[in-house]
């Protein structure tokens, strides 16, 4: 049974930091493109980060939103994908949710796998 379980979540005050994991189980997902994704009270869920499953080029992506405050990284022999958030912002307050198998579609993500969230809340 494959499951990715997210942990690192809590509260922190504005400019704070936390770093995320998602640890994954059932299967290796080194060759998986991996991600970060979130969902703010009343707002839809949103892309925060990828990385490539590629061993040559770690490819990897952000939200503009986040870009240069949150870094995505993973350890495949960990089976575990990290998101570090730095200088957070009381925006940035939402349900960080893991996600593999992910394939994009035009400007629309699709994992086959979900975790079941992790809480970051920022305080002003």
């Amino acid at each position: 049974q494959v499951q990715l379980v997210e942990s690192g979540g809590g509260l922190v005050q504005a400019g704070g930091s936390l770093r995320l994991s998602c640890a994954a189980s059932g299967r290796s997902f080194s060759s998986s493109t991996m991600g970060w994704f979130r969902q703010a009270p009343g707002k839809e869920r949103e892309f925060v980060a990828y990385i490539s499953w590629s061993a040559r080029a770690r490819g990897t992506g952000y939200a503009d939103s986040v870009k240069g405050r949150f870094t995505i990284s993973r350890d495949n022999a960990k089976n575990t994908v990290y998101l570090q958030m730095n200088s957070l912002k009381p925006e940035d307050t939402a349900v960080y949710y893991c996600a593999a198998d992910l394939v994009k579609y035009e400007s629309t993500w699709r994992g086959d796998y979900w975790g079941q969230g992790t809480q970051v809340t920022v305080s002003s």
